[in-house]
């Protein structure tokens, strides 16, 4: 079994026991990114020299006695809206082509103190606004290693192809609406949406100025990985306070269970606008994993005030970056405006401080009373995405297309606005030979009521990555 092949917890250990090199893992990594990605275009600047200096450097330590952390040797991709130090942040976009990072993102930071090794950034959608198929102006289109006429979904589509072909065992992406959750969904594989606040980041990318309210209160980093024990890994590592995010907050990584069995509300079809027959199968089958792992998996009518949600989710962004829409317009390439114009007529935004306030209101109202659903019921099993993988760039195509996926990524934006815990776990493949998934949404806070469930579905159903690129 290849190193490449094997989950980050799984390469730690054996890192830290001495019984393989750091090195060695790194080279796997470096070997197989050459194999495949010429094909997939996921990784968009491969670190190799960086990383197997510090894989070096980890032998090193491990040679002379030092203790190792607990992700060391892991190699991992980073999302090129991610910054890592010495490397250019580009966005995808030719614009920032040169736009050298002059410190590590919080999260890489975190990660590299635990030993992991970036190799790499990744693929992302131009400037992360341009739809939700992963294709960047600067470095094209990121293909899925199950089907290429299908999209491998997005923002943080070039993180989720890495993990599910080997590139790399763990990615960090970010999620503001189904950025982590739909890669995974689409490419077979596990992640994490944490809670707002529970993982510390700085958002000053570009300058010195902080984003608008809706950067502030929608877009979380979260991890990428082939097993959810490798996210309970990531997720243990990355959460904390940090000087630098006055949003971070010190709650503890796992909570007091819930008396008796866990409740757990399934919701196959939010709002009863339609699910696909494979994405209901693909809930039932967790729903009865999860049954007999001891869960109390009750069926509810539908989670709380979706309507007012969705609207509120895609008129907050739109609102915040319409006075730059602008200059930011021509950033994005022929074309690359569409997915943004098709939004803002479906949601335009906020023309004034009154009606930004309504919006800001409205998110309370949301969040009170996802609170109070999940007060009820701990959990929330639903889809993340209400077809199976569509074909590339179908958001941008027309004023349908659009509406078609944001009515399917639904429970994504939902549950992003009202800023809860989710974990993203695959479930089998559907006929055609592509990957199903479910979601669960949990409480504020409790990550690790997301993650055990998550857990049960995968001892159930389980892994079916890495892959090879399927013609």
């Amino acid at each position: 079994m290849p190193l490449w092949s094997k989950p980050a917890t799984e390469l730690a250990a054996a890192v830290r026991a001495g019984e393989v090199s750091a090195l060695d893992v790194t080279d796997s990594h470096l070997d197989r990114i050459a194999e495949v990605n010429p094909e997939l275009n996921a990784v968009t600047q491969l670190l190799a020299d960086r990383a197997r200096e510090a894989a070096r450097d980890t032998d090193r330590r491990r040679a002379a006695g030092e203790p190792l952390g607990p992700l060391a040797g892991v190699p991992f991709t980073v999302k090129e809206s991610t910054p890592i130090a010495g490397v250019p942040t580009t966005f995808g976009t030719p614009h920032f082509r040169d736009h050298v990072a002059a410190a590590d993102a919080v999260p890489v930071a975190r990660l590299r103190a635990a030993g992991a090794i970036p190799i790499g950034h990744s693929n992302l959608p131009t400037l992360v606004i341009a739809g939700m198929h992963t294709r960047s102006e600067l470095y094209g289109d990121t293909r899925n290693p199950w089907d290429p006429r299908r999209t491998p979904g997005g923002t943080s589509g070039g993180d989720g192809v890495a993990v599910a072909a080997g590139m790399a065992p763990l990615a960090l992406g970010n999620d503001s609406g189904g950025s982590v959750r739909i890669p995974a969904s689409f490419c077979g594989i596990a992640a994490l949406n944490p809670t707002t606040g529970r993982f510390p980041a700085d958002q000053r990318v570009i300058g010195p100025h902080d984003p608008g309210p809706a950067s502030q209160v929608l877009v979380t980093d979260g991890p990428l990985a082939r097993t959810v024990a490798d996210l309970r890994l990531a997720y243990e590592t990355l959460a904390g306070t940090d000087p630098r995010d006055p949003r971070a907050v010190p709650v503890p990584l796992y909570g007091e269970p819930p008396e008796g069995p866990i409740r757990i509300a399934v919701v196959a079809d939010p709002g009863g606008h339609g699910v696909h027959p494979a994405v209901r199968r693909a809930i039932a089958e967790a729903a009865d994993a999860l049954s007999d792992a001891g869960y109390d998996v009750r069926e509810v009518p539908d989670v709380p005030r979706l309507d007012e949600a969705l609207e509120t989710y895609h008129r907050l962004p739109v609102t915040e970056f319409a006075p730059r829409w602008p200059s930011v317009r021509p950033l994005l390439g022929e074309g690359g405006d569409r997915y943004i114009d098709f939004t803002m007529r479906a949601a335009p935004p906020a023309t004034d401080a009154p009606g930004l306030m309504d919006l800001l209101s409205v998110r309370m109202g949301v969040r009170r009373a996802w609170a109070e659903f999940l007060h009820r019921y701990p959990l929330l099993l639903g889809p993340v995405f209400g077809e199976p993988p569509v074909e590339p760039r179908l958001e941008s195509r027309d004023q349908a297309g659009r509406d078609r996926v944001a009515l399917a990524m639904r429970l994504c934006s939902a549950s992003t606005l009202a800023g809860v815990p989710a974990v993203a776990v695959p479930t089998g493949l559907d006929p055609d030979g592509l990957p199903t998934g479910v979601q669960l949404v949990g409480r504020a806070f409790r990550e690790d009521l997301c993650l055990d469930a998550a857990q049960a579905v995968e001892d159930r159903l389980g892994t079916f990555t890495p892959i090879d690129p399927r013609p």
